[in-house]
């Protein structure tokens, strides 16, 4: 009996309470240097770990531009060429300013990025750095993009 009950509330009651993830792009922003692939990461505004620019999608954008525009934005990526087919995509919890969280679910799309500026809409409040795919996937906390990094 206990086995009906456990699956009932496995497959029925938690479902039914567990809200969905919130959709979000994320940039991943790559160059080469010295002949091997760095990833550009920054620190998020409100806990300061470490992960890729990201943001909710813009009405007449598309994902892949609103990625760019997150890009600019967040970590000052000035010009790149952007991948339209996403490149993957991870889960993470999203921690807003009022104390809630929610699961949040990023589709990460590609940038090539050819320039870089110093002045840029948020670049008093994060952190930023140029790093090897290995170490990325070691800076960050979400096991699925340190996966995604890894596999890039």
């Amino acid at each position: 009996m206990s086995s009906i009950i456990t699956k009932a509330w496995d497959e029925v009651l938690v479902p039914m309470f567990r809200r969905p993830s919130r959709f979000q792009v994320a940039a991943l922003c790559y160059r080469k240097s010295e002949g091997r692939k760095e990833v550009l990461l920054i620190t998020t505004r409100r806990t300061g770990r470490w992960m890729l620019p990201k943001g909710w999608p813009m009405d007449g954008k598309t994902a892949a531009e609103a990625a760019r525009i997150e890009a600019w934005e967040e970590a000052g990526v000035k010009s790149a060429k952007v991948r339209r087919a996403p490149v993957g995509e991870f889960d993470y919890i999203k921690h807003h300013d009022d104390g809630l969280s929610e699961p949040c679910s990023a589709t990460v799309y590609a940038l090539k990025v050819t320039d870089m500026a110093d002045e840029f809409p948020e670049a008093g409040q994060r952190e930023r750095a140029w790093v090897t795919l290995d170490k990325a996937a070691d800076m960050v906390e979400e096991e699925s993009l340190s996966a995604l990094l890894r596999a890039f």
